[in-house]
């Protein structure tokens, strides 16, 4: 029967966030299964590393809200369906999700959605197309946080014939393992970011933009050296402005309004986030909105790292509160401070448990393999 089974999974672009590296993961785990996988994307630094032949990449403007390319990828995606004979059709983001939802219409094929995001509206019209996420025969949440949101918002546009259930994102654990990285590479990156070796790292990755909390970060660490005196770590903040210039700039006035400039560094860009995690001594989350899931505290924890984390969305699931690390009131940058100046304080016997607990955590319930099986096998209850 996997034999038979050809799933279609369609993505705006296959970056390096957490809904286009599940696409990734779930598009190789498929043939290895017997199963054929194809992938319809508008492009994506990812896609270079797409297996082409166990694979089959198609590129259309998927990404692009316009209702014209809309109506026309549904015609293209119908050919596509027929043409390949495709079983099912999952789609990760609105506006190819509706070009598949009149796909699997006039094709008759089984339509699923992942509902990655809380989706934000403000009036019924964006309600609305919003909904096509919950449209599927199967919709799958990333989170107990995302399966709240759904049936608090989207309750109406839900059918009872079909399907909405919890299935946590993973991480490649095998990646994202302290024991595979060296000194030598250690050394190679501190030098490029112009650091030190003998002071401490906390790092707050994620790309710029408000709701990651970056103006947060840095009122807690300058609360923090108010405390203690004296600079006694770098603050690195890691992540693109994807375009926001403005953004990236008040930070750095914030930073030097704070006489920080020499403490924080801000990096654009990271080839191997295993590496920068393991140079860090401690790992920050401080969105000041609810993350889907929150792989950053995924990733730390299964990097055997501190990680400190709002107290809202998927942290709550993912991070054991002083067991795996640490959760702080969200939008409280002295709570955060408080949290940082904590785990400073740590003996390292309490610093290696914590790092011990949280790979630990990661490993048994939100590793890749997990969540790659867990789909899978909704795929085949879903033509059966």
């Amino acid at each position: 029967m996997s034999s038979n089974l050809k799933v279609l999974q369609v993505i705006p672009k296959l970056g390096y966030g957490g809904a286009e590296t599940g696409c990734y993961d779930i598009a190789h785990y498929l043939p290895e299964n017997g199963c054929k996988s194809f992938i319809v994307t508008s492009g994506g630094d990812l896609t270079k590393f797409v297996n082409k032949e166990k694979v089959k990449l198609i590129k259309l403007p998927v990404h692009s809200k316009n209702p014209l390319l809309i109506l026309l990828n549904t015609l293209a995606l119908i050919f596509i369906i027929i043409f390949n004979n495709i079983t099912i059709v999952h789609a990760r983001s609105r506006a190819p999700a509706w070009s598949c939802l009149f796909a699997t219409k006039i094709t008759r094929r089984k339509f699923v959605t992942t509902f990655h995001g809380t989706y934000n509206f403000n009036n019924k019209l964006k309600r609305f197309y919003n909904s096509v996420m919950v449209k599927s025969n199967l919709v799958i949440a990333g989170s107990n946080f995302i399966f709240s949101h759904i049936k608090k918002n989207y309750s109406d546009y839900l059918d009872i014939k079909n399907k909405l259930l919890v299935i946590f994102r993973g991480i490649n654990v095998d990646y994202f393992d302290h024991t595979t990285k060296t000194e030598v590479e250690e050394k190679k990156l501190l030098k490029n970011w112009g650091i030190e070796e003998n002071k401490k790292i906390i790092l707050l990755p994620g790309r710029l933009t408000s709701w990651k909390g970056q103006e947060l970060f840095l009122e807690a660490i300058n609360m923090v050296n108010i405390q203690l005196g004296y600079e006694a770590f770098y603050a690195v903040i890691l992540g693109s402005d994807q375009g926001r210039d403005l953004y990236k700039k008040k930070l750095i006035r914030l930073s030097e309004q704070y006489r920080m400039n020499k403490q924080v560094k801000f990096i654009d860009h990271c080839k191997d986030m295993a590496l920068a995690y393991k140079v860090s001594d401690i790992v920050v989350s401080s969105s000041i909105e609810p993350e889907a899931f929150g792989r950053v505290a995924v990733e730390a924890q299964s990097m055997q790292k501190v990680i400190i984390a709002s107290d809202i969305g998927g942290s709550n699931e993912t991070v054991i509160n002083e067991k795996t690390g640490y959760l702080f009131e969200s939008g409280n940058a002295k709570s955060l401070s408080d949290k940082i100046l904590k785990v400073l304080n740590l003996d390292e016997t309490m610093i290696k448990t914590i790092g011990i607990e949280g790979r630990k955590n990661i490993v048994s319930k939100f590793n890749v393999e997990k969540m790659c099986f867990s789909t899978y096998s909704e795929y085949k209850k879903l033509i059966n």
